[in-house]
């Protein structure tokens, strides 16, 4: 089930990033959407008629898709804010706790990033720059198959760090309690059940009940990061989130069995996930073949699992740790997981990921729930150049400029200078006028 590469095999296949995103579906996906709408219809095609309707109709298509997609019909897309507290009150005592630790590690964490607003009078007058919170930040919490309170608290608890004052939550209809339960502990009181692109058009353009906000952030499926696709530019987004993602390094030191655990927890997400080990030992490799087929009889979504296993999924035999290295920092996998001797020294090494895991007691399941830092991190390669949700985005840098007179005289000139070059004669003269007095004469 868990095949084994080498390392060109790997580049080929299973670590072969496809620049532009992978356009192709099963025809068993494509069959599904013909039956909603119409015969030749793709996943972009299909976002692209939610939005415009979403955009056109407001309220009346938000109904309209959660009655056809979901099967649910709503008589109201918000949830009553008295349910918050009933749920957190109704929820197992182990898991209300669970919750509340989460919650503290996570604020605790991101109260520790710094957002450095400052000024400076060395350079003539006063020039700085200054964070302010954005004003109004939309989360998507996915529910699809299983629910993910963990995704509410890690993306409202950095927006809430930020200073944000309104947040408005999106999460598919009928939602478990345990979301309900993590809006109420972070004390937010805006939850609509609206789910897929329809809650992305919904934030974005805003309707009768939903308002617009000013960014998007949380991960969802393939509709879900179509939509914030669709509409960025209209709103921020932080990201657009493929599917999930784990790659380990192993060497012997290793414990094949816990290896395996972690595999097997990522292949658990989504059909579509990866679970990568790289590693240059093969007795390692094999224990840990052993052990994902040992362990997975035991588990609740195995199918899910089996899928993701056998299609995005491998152990890459490498003839050394350079070369594991080189595969990963190529590869820029979401999470990175180092189960080696001196895990230290190889994070040295490391610069794409968007999280690095150092030793098998910072395993990544940790980091899903409990860690401190955000779960929301860049899949697909993103890793190459973007970073885990955070404070910073939720924030935004505006620069601050006050010269005073003398300063102005002396930069006016340089500035007249570039604009000539340029051929823009008005900001040419919106320089030169600031060295005239009243008469016209040059000061």
């Amino acid at each position: 089930m868990l095949k084994l590469f080498t390392a060109s095999e790997a580049q080929q296949t299973i670590l072969r990033r496809q620049r532009g995103g992978d356009s192709t579906y099963p025809q068993s996906f494509l069959d599904g959407l013909a039956q909603h709408f119409g015969p030749g219809t793709t996943p972009e095609g299909t976002v692209r008629a939610i939005l415009d309707s979403i955009r056109t109709d407001g309220d009346e298509a938000l109904r309209k898709w959660s009655a056809e997609l979901d099967r649910v019909y709503l008589d109201s897309l918000s949830i009553p804010v008295y349910r918050f507290e009933e749920a957190y009150r109704g929820i197992p005592d182990d898991l209300r706790q669970a919750l509340k630790d989460s919650a503290a590690r996570i604020r605790s964490f991101h109260e520790r990033q710094p957002l450095p607003s400052w000024t400076t009078g060395e350079m003539g007058g006063t020039v700085g720059q200054r964070f302010t919170p954005v004003q109004r930040v939309g989360v998507y919490v996915p529910g699809g198959t299983a629910p993910l309170p963990s995704s509410l608290l890690m993306s409202v608890i950095p927006a809430q760090v930020a200073g944000v004052s309104e947040i408005v939550v999106c999460t598919p209809p009928e939602p478990d309690e345990s979301i309900l339960a993590a809006a109420y502990l972070c004390g937010v009181d805006t939850v609509f059940q609206i789910g897929g692109a329809q809650a992305i058009g919904a934030m974005a353009y805003g309707t009768e009940s939903i308002p617009a906000v000013d960014k998007i952030v949380g991960a969802g499926g393939l509709f879900v990061t179509l939509a914030k696709q669709r509409v960025y530019g209209i709103v921020g987004l932080d990201g657009l989130a493929g599917p999930t993602e784990t790659m380990v390094i192993a060497d012997a030191s290793a414990n094949p069995a816990w290896v395996a655990a972690d595999l097997l927890a990522q292949a658990e997400h989504d059909p579509l996930a990866s679970a990568i080990l790289l590693t240059p030992d093969a007795t390692l490799a094999a224990a840990v073949a052993a052990e994902v087929e040992r362990q997975l009889a035991n588990l609740s979504r195995r199918e899910t699992i089996r899928f993701a296993l056998e299609h995005r999924s491998g152990v890459v035999l490498t003839e050394d740790m350079d070369t594991a290295v080189m595969l990963a920092n190529d590869y820029g996998a979401e999470h990175l997981c180092l189960a080696v001797e001196d895990p230290q020294s190889l994070s040295e090494q490391l610069y794409n990921a968007g999280g690095i895991f150092l030793g098998e007691f910072s395993f990544e399941v940790l980091g899903d729930y409990v860690a401190g830092p955000s779960h929301v991190m860049p899949t697909g390669g993103t890793a190459r150049f973007a970073s885990p949700l955070n404070v910073l985005d939720f924030v935004k840098l505006t620069s601050i400029v006050a010269l005073d007179p003398d300063t102005c005289r002396h930069l006016a000139p340089t500035a007249a200078r570039i604009a000539d070059a340029e051929g823009l004669s008005a900001h040419a003269a919106a320089a030169r006028i600031r060295l005239q007095d009243s008469t016209g004469e040059k000061i």
